[in-house]
């Protein structure tokens, strides 16, 4: 499989910082890794669109609603309880709108992308089981990202632990945005979003095993 130049250098900037940030935060400064994580999301998803094909209004647009289906139920959850418990973040994620993190918008946008990315390739002709698998794929990041969350100062439940309502919460709001995306966004990349999908499974997992 021939990658061009521009996803070749993606896909090692992702693993380098990726791996550097697991280091760093096992091994040199935990709380000073932990506040660049702005940063690796930032550089995740600036990668993630450059290396996106066909770039079309309607692409824009797709990944627009996408960010706002986010933000607004992470809205809902910090300000009343509602679809994923009760929560706040901590300050880490950078900037807030209504005490949610811009970036946590952006980071349903790219998990959305990578996991539906991933799904389609597997089950290209039928758009249900793409919905379904990614959402099961965004669920597993969810998964390993929850018990180091608060450890991190990303977030944190009341009563510490992350309930049921939270993942059930999360499938729910990750069918409307796998849906969107399966359905109307056209000309998926995959090679860089399953990088991009194994390099943060593994940082967290490697995260939530070696602390």
């Amino acid at each position: 499989m021939n990658l061009d130049f521009n996803k070749k250098v993606s896909i090692i900037i992702i693993w380098l910082f990726h791996l550097s940030g697991l280091l760093g935060l096992l091994y040199i400064d935990k709380n000073l890794f932990a506040s660049l994580t702005p940063l690796n999301l930032f550089i995740s998803t600036t990668l993630l669109f450059v290396n996106q094909t066909n770039a079309s209004r309607l692409k824009f647009f797709i990944i627009f609603l996408i960010f706002i289906v986010g933000m607004i139920a992470e809205i809902l959850g910090v300000q009343y309880g509602l679809i994923f418990g009760n929560y706040e973040y901590g300050n880490n994620l950078g900037l807030k709108i209504l005490g949610v993190p811009i970036l946590i918008g952006f980071n349903w946008v790219v998990l959305t992308v990578i996991c539906g990315s991933i799904s389609d390739r597997i089950f290209k002709n039928s758009k249900i089981l793409s919905v379904l698998i990614g959402v099961a794929l965004m669920l597993l990041i969810d998964l390993t990202l929850e018990p180091i969350a608060p450890i991190l100062d990303y977030w944190e439940f009341s009563g510490s632990k992350a309930p049921l309502q939270n993942y059930i919460g999360w499938g729910l709001t990750s069918i409307i945005t796998q849906s969107l995306y399966q359905y109307f966004y056209r000309d998926k990349e995959v090679i860089f979003s399953l990088n991009l999908f194994i390099a943060q499974f593994l940082f967290f997992l490697g995260f939530n095993f070696l602390t």
